[in-house]
């Protein structure tokens, strides 16, 4: 692993960076509230190897909630990591506003998965380790319908620290734990050294796309944050000759994890080496505790 000596202070308040925060805020909050966010959540239910009945009311393997009156809806098959949907007649199930009369698969390892629609519900498949689930979304459901924000610290430019990415030299994977008990080996982008109040700590951080992602945890966690810890997200540093690199760790930016607004979700918790002995008082405060 190599080491450079670096002093990293706080990063220098830009001019509008707190409209820019709140612009970037904004962003989020709409993010959650979309069709594609975490608010809608309704419904999370693992799939058995072979026929699964899915239709609305506690008559069927997959219980969707009830809106006007129970619906048969068809059946879904598990078969080899396939997912297969069969409608029920008259059932009105459309993938993109077009209604499905045959047998399609909506779920397989080499594709997309298909987005199924009926009344305001949207479901699909996910793969969490080997099992097998249907995420449900329900347009109207109350957790969007009950969200009116999310509380944060003030911002405060004291939080933007430079921090310097020591690379593995060679590949290495780090356990990340969920809260359904899993656990997967992740590739590690490298571990960011950082100073806070004198004092230098480590958060190791996994690679998403062009960003670093981050599970971190800290002393706020017991009270204000939620419990679990929360996300940040950072740019990649640029690659120099000797493999090191800085970027900026924005803790005016840690949110909730999607854990914090649904009990559907399948969060990744923090690895123990990322729980902070210190109280980092910037970004996202506790939204509930799903």
């Amino acid at each position: 692993m190599l080491t450079v000596l670096v002093s990293f202070r706080p990063v220098p308040d830009e001019p509008n960076y707190k409209a820019q925060l709140e612009a970037w805020h904004q962003n989020r909050v709409t993010s959650l509230k979309s069709e594609n966010g975490w608010l809608n959540l309704a419904g999370l239910f693992w799939l058995k190897e072979g026929k699964n009945s899915l239709g609305r009311g506690s008559d069927f393997d997959i219980a969707f909630p009830v809106a006007n009156a129970p619906a048969d809806l068809g059946l879904l098959y598990l078969q080899n990591g396939d997912v297969r949907f069969a409608p029920k007649g008259g059932a009105t199930v459309t993938i993109d506003g077009k209604p499905v009369s045959d047998p399609v698969v909506i779920f397989s390892a080499n594709s997309k998965p298909t987005v199924l629609s009926h009344g305001s519900l949207r479901w699909f498949v996910i793969k969490r380790g080997e099992k097998y689930g249907i995420r449900l979304r329900d347009l109207d459901s109350p957790f969007l319908k009950e969200f009116h924000g999310i509380e944060r610290y003030p911002v405060n430019e004291t939080w933007r620290v430079k921090a310097h990415l020591e690379k593995p030299t060679q590949p290495k994977t780090i356990p990340i734990l969920d809260v359904l008990g899993q656990t997967s080996q992740q590739p590690l982008a490298g571990t960011l050294v950082f100073d806070l109040q004198g004092k230098t700590y480590r958060l190791d951080a996994v690679g998403e796309g062009s960003k670093l992602f981050i599970l971190f945890g800290d002393a706020t966690n017991a009270h204000d944050t939620y419990g679990s810890g929360r996300f940040l997200y950072a740019d990649k540093p640029a690659d120099s000759l000797d493999g090191s690199g800085t970027t900026v760790l924005d803790f005016n930016q840690a949110i909730n994890p999607p854990c914090a607004f649904t009990p559907y979700a399948t969060c990744p918790l923090p690895p123990k080496q990322n729980k902070l002995a210190v109280a980092i008082t910037a970004g996202e405060k506790r939204y509930g505790d799903h």
